[in-house]
């Protein structure tokens, strides 16, 4: 039986597990928290942070493992490539994927490729960028290098609250450093993002959609995904156009690509993030359901060098995903949804049990679920979702 190296065992990696085992391959999980989910699923579990390489390396040679994946991970999608590189194992190089993962290391990459970007400078100390605070051309997105989920990130209009920003950029970051950048003034009202799908070196699903976070306390952090992406035929084209490049020069070989872009008011594509791994809040899940296909097994799948067969089309025009998150904090009792939205609603990922804690949702990782949802039109889909507070009311004790 061949083994597969999963690294994480969070609730939204757990389908990643399920998935393998369906397609008849051993599981093993390493996670650095010991209570989580994953390792009830998988048949072997490993604590064992996903972040430090070496250790993860001694998991997959004790294992003798046929492939590795960090599904929907960022920290450990470095790792990842590291290990399966170290032992020819199917992967991107490792080089392109730490590259996508450090924010300076990208822009750099960016700059010296002919892609558009803004100017960006990165820091190792707060009181080296401190001192820069008078000289930036303002606004400014201060930001981790090596985090997601918008996790550490703020703008600032002007340099007030600066240092408390970087005070805050530095507590996510894993290897502590971050980056300052000019912040873009897009042409389109909400931010792109979503996942792109490679095989052979080629995109072969096109999954960029409309970043929704009307709702958020915090409006940096996503709370949902929509389905078509509002953008020109001529702008569409274009951002495909850069994004293929990038995949081309980074040499991307295979598997998902989480994707958030730009285009300002001169026509320039910014690319803004790309994660070398499915996107978080169960995107997969949704652009499996519009196109068709079964992305998390293609990802399982590449991750073991397999051959992909697939014919994507488009089953479901109008799709959105929605983040349930709390304003508060508190005790968790029950989220109500109004049967005007049930009918909407296709699946539900529900995170908290009744009596568990809930922390306001001023991150990614503190989301209490995500429902999936189909609409007969684009005016129905939009006119929901800038009203899901009234169909959906998370009661707290």
């Amino acid at each position: 039986m061949k083994k597969i190296l999963l690294l994480g065992g969070s609730a939204q990696q757990v389908v990643a597990i399920e998935t393998a085992k369906r397609l008849g391959y051993y599981t093993v999980v390493c996670d650095y928290l010991s209570d989580n989910p994953g390792q009830f699923v998988a048949d072997r579990f490993y604590l064992v942070s996903t972040t430090d390489k070496d250790a993860v390396l001694r998991v997959a040679e004790e294992e003798n493992v046929n492939g590795v994946i960090a599904y929907a991970s960022d920290p450990a999608a470095p790792t990842a490539a590291y290990v399966a590189e170290k032992l020819g194992l199917p992967t991107n190089p490792y080089k392109s994927v730490d590259i996508l993962c450090n924010k300076d290391k990208f822009r750099t990459f960016l700059s010296d490729n002919g892609f558009d970007c803004p100017f960006a400078k990165g820091y190792s100390s707060a009181e080296s960028a401190i001192q820069d605070k008078d000289s930036f051309d303002y606004p400014i997105i201060m930001k981790p290098v090596d985090s997601s989920g918008s996790k550490g990130v703020t703008i600032l209009q002007s340099s007030n609250g600066f240092e408390n920003a970087v005070e805050f950029a530095f507590s996510f970051s894993h290897s502590k450093r971050i980056i300052i950048e000019k912040f873009i003034v897009q042409k389109h009202k909400y931010n792109i993002g979503g996942d792109i799908f490679i095989d052979n070196g080629k995109v072969i699903i096109w999954g960029l959609m409309n970043c929704f976070r009307e709702h958020s306390p915090n409006p940096l952090v996503p709370g949902g995904e929509i389905f078509p992406v509002l953008l020109s035929d001529s702008d569409l084209e274009k951002a495909k156009a850069v994004l293929q490049n990038l995949v081309t020069k980074l040499n991307i070989q295979s598997g998902s690509m989480n994707v958030e872009l730009m285009i300002d008011n001169d026509d320039k594509v910014y690319l803004i993030d790309i994660g070398p791994r499915a996107g978080g809040n169960m995107i997969p899940i949704q652009l499996s359901a519009i196109f068709g296909v079964d992305i998390v097994e293609m990802s399982v799948l590449a991750a073991m060098g397999e051959k992909l067969n697939i014919n994507p089309h488009i089953e479901i025009p109008y799709c959105s995903h929605y983040v349930l998150h709390s304003d508060a904090d508190g005790i968790y009792q029950d989220i109500v949804f109004s049967d005007e939205i049930e009918k909407n609603i296709f699946r539900k990922e529900l995170y908290k049990k009744e009596g568990d804690s809930v922390e306001c949702f001023d991150n990614a990782a503190k989301a209490l679920g995500i429902i999936f949802l189909k609409f007969s039109s684009a005016d129905e889909m939009y006119d929901k979702m800038n009203h899901m507070n009234d169909y959906v009311k998370v009661v707290l004790k």
